[in-house]
């Protein structure tokens, strides 16, 4: 067990050391693909090698935590994990940069396959405008074959008997310009086009129907396009800090108020937070909340059966890169004018690094809220007290195709860290002949948009691993029910009350939970270990947002492979090689290896290291207004502190200083 004490365990790394945690530099990528190409030599016909996933390879937590106590002065190991397809195989391997070779070569040869790569993509993107069949079919719909785009599209599974050697293969979709830049509003129906990614060759082709195209008219975005009249101006706004933000970034490391925090970036994660700390006044030390915490999958079934649709049920994060998928984000409008930004590196096809600016933002959030107040009528004399709530939001957007993800981590000055996603881009939108509801005689699987276009019923499905550590990693997860009771002696007027049934899960099996079905008023982890002076056991706890859970059959194969949707909450015993709830393979997976089976092992719970999944759902039904582009349609969950302070630790914040000109109107 590895007690709460990390005092100031930022401020003991020696300044000669990396932390453990970093993310892999672009000499690290560099040095990664020298060992590995000395051993796999992808410069002559010998080998046949892509880098489809490199990211770093991480300390075990006792060593990480044994170094942040600086009770050891020997780095941790600085390794990189590859998934690397080499003649056709899939590699796992480590590479130790220290020792400048591989430590470990692994061949899977189970179900799945890593993540695609933006070359693959690219280009399988490329094939159907020299293939004979498709420019015919391009053609034969009128369409002009420079104004066609195309998009590569995963396959899913659906309970094929192949081999575990099958094909790596995606559906090619395209779409059509010609008047727009909205390509997703424009789809090019009844044509399904196959291509082997490993040949990087066409292997399936049918076209089918000639379907409308939606028309171009509408469908542009861009405020330089638009045309009057338009919606009334506001005025200027903004967030003034004259003497510079209150945080601190030094290297991966966010200093604010009492938190500290790790910042790291991931291909296929996205933004990791690790070893959040807060400052306990009363006690002048640190205390753990989060070892790890960041999105393990990413889930987007399309409920439209038909041919071109069926396999439309996205694993985002396993099959695109949920990190892969950041673009840069953009000064004054992404992000406020007080934002500071950070740069964010993965590695190419090649094994070469890749650079994208301002991939996060980091900024002081003040909105008006309110942090606590109070009113109090002392005759002769009222009091009233009010704070000001400023948070500090890291935040980063993944464009996954036609969505845009808005991925916020928050944290308040009383402990509570704010998680949000906000959903905006365009729809995945499907061509019609109808142009008016009265001539809908079928299920169309959605909502008529525009003439001609359909806005496919989906759903979103975002997993959170949370290695929550509070005050230390020996915790347990305790799920508190409220009970309606009679009074039933004569000394109260009243006939009933409520009180509070708390129960510790005792199993990993026991800690599986549909919110909105008995749901437990209170989800709370603690460690039974440490108390509060009054005897409460200290914990955090989690508060959901919307309960939304997966409606497709438990035999439906989309369902099986995101099994992890089956339940909002899942704890499980804490395992490092326990990362991704949709399975390390989870291009064409068969969903054997996922958060559910993990589960299924029933593992004991109480007074362990455990982890927290979260699934955060939106079942989205499409309307007009989500029409040509999306305003942003958010979600989130909060981890709350418990009883973890003796007292409201906020009791003693100060206001911001007051800015010197700006006078608030009477």
């Amino acid at each position: 067990m590895f007690i709460f004490l990390l005092q100031f365990l930022f401020f003991i790394i020696p300044s000669d050391q990396y932390h453990p945690l970093d993310s892999l530099t672009p000499d690290e990528f560099t040095q990664v693909r020298t060992i590995v190409t000395k051993t796999y030599p992808c410069n002559s016909n010998i080998h046949n090698l892509t880098f489809q996933y490199v990211g770093l390879e991480e300390p075990t937590k006792p060593l990480v935590l044994s170094w942040l106590n600086n009770t050891t002065t020997t780095n941790p190991p600085r390794q990189a994990f590859v998934m690397a397809r080499i003649d056709r195989e899939t590699h796992e391997l480590i590479v130790d940069l220290s020792k400048q070779s591989i430590v470990s070569d692994h061949v899977y040869n189970g179900y799945g396959y890593p993540p695609l790569t933006i070359e693959d993509q690219v280009n399988a993107d490329k094939l159907p405008y020299a293939y004979p069949p498709f420019v015919a079919s391009m053609g034969k719909r009128g369409l002009k074959l420079e104004e066609v785009i195309c998009e590569s599209s995963s396959v899913g599974w659906y309970g094929e008997n192949d081999n575990k050697n099958n094909k790596r293969i995606v559906n090619v979709l395209c779409f059509y310009l010609d008047g727009t830049v909205n390509i997703y509003m424009r789809p090019i129906e009844g044509i399904t086009l196959t291509v082997d990614v490993e040949e990087m060759k066409i292997i399936g082709y049918e076209d089918r129907d000639i379907v409308t195209v939606p028309k171009a008219h509408g469908t542009d975005y861009r405020e330089s396009e638009m045309k009057p009249p338009f919606r009334p101006p506001l005025k200027g706004i903004t967030v003034v800090q004259p003497d510079g933000p209150s945080f601190t970034v030094d290297g991966h490391i966010i200093s604010w108020a009492d938190w500290e925090f790790h910042l790291s970036f991931d291909a296929r994660a996205g933004p990791i937070i690790s070893l959040a700390s807060i400052f306990d006044l009363e006690i002048q030390q640190y205390r753990q909340v989060v070892y790890k915490a960041h999105v393990s999958e990413l889930f987007v079934p399309y409920m439209d059966p038909t041919e071109d649709w069926y396999y439309r049920t996205f694993l985002d994060a396993g099959e695109y890169g949920y990190g892969l998928s950041t673009l840069p984000l953009e000064p004054f409008r992404d992000c406020p004018a007080n934002a500071v930004f950070m740069d964010v590196y993965f590695s190419s096809q090649d094994g070469l690094p890749v650079k994208m600016p301002n991939g996060f933002c980091i900024f002081e959030r003040y909105a008006g809220d309110v942090m606590w107040r109070h009113t109090e009528v002392v005759p002769g004399k009222p009091v009233r007290e009010v704070r000001q709530e400023v948070s500090l939001v890291v935040r980063n957007v993944a464009t996954v195709g036609n969505y845009d993800y808005v991925n916020d981590w928050e944290f308040l000055q009383s402990g509570t860290i704010k998680v949000k996603v906000g959903l905006t881009g365009t729809l995945e939108v499907k061509g019609t002949k109808y142009t008016h509801t009265n001539q809908i005689e079928e299920e169309v699987y959605g909502t008529l948009l525009s003439e001609n276009t359909i806005g496919v019923n989906h759903d979103h499905f975002l997993s959170y691993r949370i290695d929550l550590d509070v005050d230390g990693d020996a915790n347990s997860f305790v799920k508190s029910k409220m009970q309606t009771t009679r009074v039933t002696n004569q000394r109260s007027p009243r006939k009933s009350y409520w009180k509070v049934d708390s129960q510790t899960a005792k199993t990993e099996s026991d800690a599986r939970i549909k919110l909105g079905l008995e749901t437990p008023a209170n989800l709370l982890f603690v460690n039974p270990n440490r108390k509060t002076r009054l005897g409460n056991p200290i914990g955090y706890r989690l508060i959901p947002g919307a309960v939304v859970g997966s409606l497709l059959s438990e035999d439906d194969y989309s369902q099986m492979r995101a099994a992890f949707t089956k339940y909002n909450v899942w704890v499980t015993r804490y395992n490092q090689s326990e990362k991704w709830a949709g399975g390390l393979y989870a291009y064409q997976s068969h969903g054997d290896d996922t958060l559910a089976a993990w589960s299924d092992r029933n593992r004991s719970i109480e007074n362990e290291d455990i982890v927290l999944w979260y699934t955060l759902g939106f079942h989205h039904e499409p309307y007009q207004e989500d029409f040509p582009v999306m305003p942003t349609l958010s979600g989130g969950f909060e981890l709350r502190p418990s009883n973890f302070f003796e007292s409201n630790p906020v009791l003693k914040v100060k206001q911001p200083k007051d800015i010197s000109g700006l006078v608030a109107p009477h």
